[in-house]
């Protein structure tokens, strides 16, 4: 999950790191034959699993050797990250609270040898700590996590590189686990994508979807054709490109249509802005509306895409960092969890003992002290709210798992509009044949008011386009249902006002366009549809900009009115070449309701069209006037006036002296935060490198304090192993070196 620094896009991303170490205990086997529970159906599995608990930053850590490599370890990894060893304490602890699933997240590249054997010492405690879970009667999940021949750069061109070791793995985990009945669950593998490249956690290649999709069916079938009593009903969990939440991510995951007992993996800290996010975009004392109704659309996302079509979802990882905003937090959840009870979703709450960060990376996911077994004050309450909703009787499980049905009139009753087949692909954009034709498509408003518009296609579901006789005013709308057995897309006419944003008679064109490849068959409009229609809730205010006869020279001056004290915020988003670019900003309603936004267009491109968004409780805020204003008569505006945000890059920082060493994220402290920060830049440079775009890159300073075992070698993983060997006590003071015991 990330914003880049043009593009506000949400995905998910998982937590980062924190583990410790456990003694043998192995259950008999007759143990779990004998408690066997009989054959459930898949829904009747997540419907008991109800609400989860990771076991975060444990058995799912990794540790290097002295010489800083992360290649082979033993028992002492799940301490590595510094937490305690789990106990059968914690999970009663767990247990009692009301949580009735945990997911054991679990490492296991470092216990192979040459021939993907894994350890017998490593399997044991795999074993007894998934027996805590299994003994007390609960669901638990558990996985390949943090396998670094996963996440690679050439994922796209690894598959049969990657394939014989994972079901080599997968192949001695089903044998130890074969006799467990269905409380036990297995998920292929963690967030799976092409670690180190610019498209790490947005926008796969092909080849990459190919690859994961490939490795799941395979995983799959291995299961199935084992001789484990449970092969043919035991949940399957197979996930998408890292996870992520987005439509266009989760649409991309192959689920074999002829197994009842697989279910979409899915990870969804969301909306990212409020759950995570501590860089600019991040807004986190109130849960706002267009936050509500962004958490909203992504549910809905999961339900039209899996769940309505009779496909089980797990969402095994969700949760919002702890910014003190324990009210936000509570609202968040309460409707997280009452949508995802209403849908049928379980949900597993990420949890790596991290109650509060001095300096916000966004990775405070702490609910429960693992030392003490006491429920940390403040997050307690999240957790608290969570289970009242799960159990609230009144909220009936998966009442809403499927979407209400809309009538529509017969595609082959309707007027035509264009006729196909169009073949169309978006790496031809520049020669325009990633839409159809639109001198072809002419349209006037009438014909479209109160109506609805299908597109009959085949390859990626297309988008509707409107431009007006000069192709300005480019506006796109998404379909609000996709009829995948006819392949049939429908959009509603009634929002396209709202979209367009001006006076709609001007439409003068519609166009069909394609995100990758798609062959449109036809196009035509229906009457208006019959029945309750289910769509996104808007996630922003918006107002589009005519910028035609605007110069740089000018400023936009936007007259907002509201309820006082209102604070909001936003942008002014155009398009800059390929790419959209937003120049935001940030007010508050003044005492007399109003605010006034000022944004110089030095940095934005004029003669087209823009649109002025408001984001943060727009619902309570009112765009009364837009006008320009030259540079040579200054406009008088309220004391409320802004001070937007450029979209002109920061000058770099210069190199910078270590003020302590080991204190990697300059929060005056070294703990093991500053070793996981260490080994994030590592693994992905081009997001945590110094003056990175992301929030949580490596400063000019802490660059300097990291640089802390052979001090001028610049940062590697001895110096990420060199602040974990003191924090075990194993070294004594920083600086390090390399042959230091």
């Amino acid at each position: 999950m990330f914003n880049s620094k043009n593009v506000k896009r949400i995905v998910s991303i998982s937590a980062a790191a924190v583990c410790m170490l456990s003694s043998l205990s192995i259950a008999p086997a007759d143990y779990f034959i004998a408690n066997a529970e009989g054959d459930m159906s898949a829904f009747e599995i997540t419907e008991n699993m109800k609400i989860g608990w990771n076991l975060g930053n444990t058995l799912d850590a990794t540790a290097g050797d002295k010489n800083g490599t992360f290649e082979t370890a033993g028992l002492e990894t799940e301490t590595s990250w510094g937490q305690p060893k789990a106990s059968k304490e914690l999970f009663d602890a767990i247990k009692a609270k009301g949580f009735n699933t945990v997911r054991v997240p679990t490492t296991w590249f470092q216990h192979l040898d040459a021939d993907n054997n894994i350890d017998p010492e490593w399997m044991a405690r795999v074993k007894e700590v998934v027996d805590y879970g299994i003994k007390n009667d609960m669901y638990v999940i558990l996985n390949l996590h943090h396998e670094n021949w996963v996440n690679r750069a050439d994922l796209g061109t690894a598959y049969d590189v990657m394939k014989p070791k994972l079901l080599k793995i997968w192949e001695q985990i089903n044998e130890t686990f074969g006799d467990y009945d269905q409380h036990l669950i297995f998920e292929c593998m963690n967030e799976p994508r092409a670690a180190g490249t610019s498209h790490e956690w947005w926008g796969p290649e092909d080849a990459e979807v190919e690859t994961i999709n490939k490795l799941n069916a395979d995983f799959v079938n291995l299961i199935r054709t084992s001789d484990s009593k449970y092969a043919k009903t035991r949940l399957l969990m197979i996930p998408g490109y890292c996870a992520g939440s987005d439509v266009s991510m989760i649409s991309l995951i192959d689920i074999p249509k002829d197994d009842a007992y697989v279910a979409a993996s899915i990870h969804a800290y969301v909306p990212y802005n409020f759950t995570m996010n501590p860089g600019k975009d991040g807004q986190h004392d109130t849960f706002t509306t267009a936050f509500s109704n962004e958490l909203a659309g992504i549910l809905d996302g999961i339900r039209s895409t899996f769940l309505n079509k009779d496909i089980p979802v797990v969402i095994g990882e969700f949760g919002t960092s702890n910014y003190e905003n324990t009210e936000a937090r509570v609202k968040w959840a309460d409707q997280y969890l009452t949508t995802a009870k209403k849908y049928g979703i379980p949900c597993v709450l990420w949890d790596n003992n991290v109650e509060l960060e001095s300096k916000p990376t966004g990775e405070a996911h702490g609910y429960i002290n693992r030392k003490t077994l006491e429920w940390y004050t403040e997050p307690v309450k999240v957790v608290d709210k969570m289970m009242e909703i799960i159990n609230d009787k009144t909220i009936v499980w998966g009442s809403e798992r499927h979407i209400p049905t809309v009538e529509h009139q017969a595609y082959g009753d309707a007027k035509t509009f264009l006729e196909g087949p169009y073949e169309l692909d978006a790496a031809k954009e520049k020669t325009y044949q990633n839409t159809t034709p639109g001198g072809d498509g002419e349209v006037e408003w009438s014909q479209l008011e109160g109506k609805e518009v299908a597109i009959k296609f085949t390859g990626t579901t297309p988008v509707l386009c409107f431009s007006d006789a000069s192709y300005g005013g480019w506006t796109e709308v998404k379909p609000y249902e996709v009829d995948e057995t006819n392949g049939i897309a429908y959009y509603l006419m009634a929002k396209v006002p709202d979209a367009w944003g001006d006076d709609p008679t001007t439409i003068a064109h519609m166009q069909a366009k394609t995100t990758k490849t798609t062959n449109v068959d036809s196009i035509k409009i229906l009457e208006a549809p019959k029945g309750e229609i289910s769509e996104p809730a808007p996630t922003a205010k918006i107002k589009k900009v005519n910028l035609k006869d605007a110069k740089n020279t000018d400023t936009l001056v936007v007259s907002l009115e509201g309820k006082a004290g209102t604070k909001t915020n936003g942008a002014l988003g155009f398009m800059k070449g390929d790419d959209w670019t937003q120049i935001e900003w940030n007010g508050t309603v003044d005492a007399d309701g109003k605010l006034t936004v000022e944004i110089p267009l030095a940095d934005a491109v004029v003669g087209g069209s823009a649109e002025f968004q408001i984001w943060a409780n727009f619902e309570d805020v009112d765009i009364k006037d837009v006008k320009f204003v030259g540079a040579d008569a200054p406009v008088e505006t309220t004391p409320a006036a802004t001070t937007p945000a450029t979209s002109t890059p920061a000058a770099s920082t210069p190199a910078s002296s270590a003020t302590l060493l080991g204190d990697a994220n300059c929060d005056t402290i070294v703990n093991i935060s500053d070793a996981v920060l260490i080994m994030q830049a590592l693994a992905n440079p081009s997001k945590f490198d110094v003056n990175g775009s992301d929030a949580l890159h490596i400063t000019a300073v802490g660059k300097a304090n990291a640089d802390c075992c052979n001090v001028g070698d610049g940062v590697t993983n001895k110096d990420a192993l060199a602040i974990q060997k003191l924090m075990l006590k194993l070294i004594d003071k920083l600086p390090a070196t390399d042959t230091a015991e």
